[in-house]
């Protein structure tokens, strides 16, 4: 399918603070992603990568900065309007329906499409083929990599436009791991679609990232693009 973002397509996150309570969690962070590029976020547990992707998808409100998405303010959108506006989110610990089926799961995107687009897109099950043998399985029977190969799947069948990965490869064994690598290929090959990834696994990151920043402690301590992403001195922001 073809763009229709444009000069504009990438998101914008500029200069955002969030708190919890008095807690600082993110402290002028600022990032970009482009349509048909991956744009990773490093950084040890407990720095803000989580709550970055919480502000971007709207499930956390910022005190200051400025999110936009295709050159549209929507730091003040509600999340289920953002996802109406092609922001797919795939959170940590996937969080599938464990007693819905396979089928149902991947039914749950079609709320926010158009009547005529209610259907899972092919690529889906071309990607993740054993997802198509399980349509029937309840979601809870299924493994952990394949939970989040549904969890992933679920949030292409809403057709994002943004989609938003946090830790995809967490507890997940090799093999479901290579898939997922060439899911997130295929999707950025594609070309309408910028991805952002939260990752901790550091060889994933680096073979798909197109650029990145590092964060510690709440702010942006390191970016860059793929050939800076090689750079020994990341590695001391993601060691514990």
């Amino acid at each position: 399918m073809k763009s229709t973002w444009g000069a504009e397509g990438m998101l914008a996150v500029e200069d955002i603070e969030l708190f919890y309570g008095a807690a600082q969690a993110l402290r002028g962070v600022s990032l970009s992603a482009e349509e048909g590029k991956v744009t990773c976020v490093l950084g040890r547990n407990g720095v803000g990568k989580t709550s970055l992707l919480n502000a971007i998808a709207g499930h956390q409100p910022i005190a200051h900065g400025r999110i936009s998405l295709a050159g549209k303010d929507i730091t003040s959108v509600k999340a289920y309007d953002r996802a109406r506006l092609g922001i797919g989110y795939v959170p940590q610990g996937r969080q599938i329906f464990p007693l819905l089926s396979v089928r149902e799961n991947l039914e749950t995107g079609y709320g926010m499409l158009r009547r005529k687009d209610r259907f899972v897109p092919e690529d889906v099950y071309e990607l993740f083929p054993v997802l198509k043998d399980m349509l029937r399985r309840r979601g809870g029977d299924l493994s952990g990599g394949q939970q989040q190969q549904l969890a992933i799947a679920r949030a292409m069948v809403t057709r994002p436009r943004l989609l938003i990965l946090d830790e995809p490869t967490e507890g997940i064994q090799p093999s479901i791991i290579k898939d997922i690598g060439r899911a997130i290929t295929y999707l950025r090959d594609n070309g309408n679609m910028a991805i952002v990834l939260v990752e901790q696994y550091f060889d994933f990151a680096k073979e798909l990232a197109d650029s990145f920043i590092v964060l510690d402690r709440g702010e942006v301590v390191a970016s860059g693009d793929q050939a800076a992403l090689a750079h020994t001195d990341i590695h001391r922001h993601l060691t514990v």
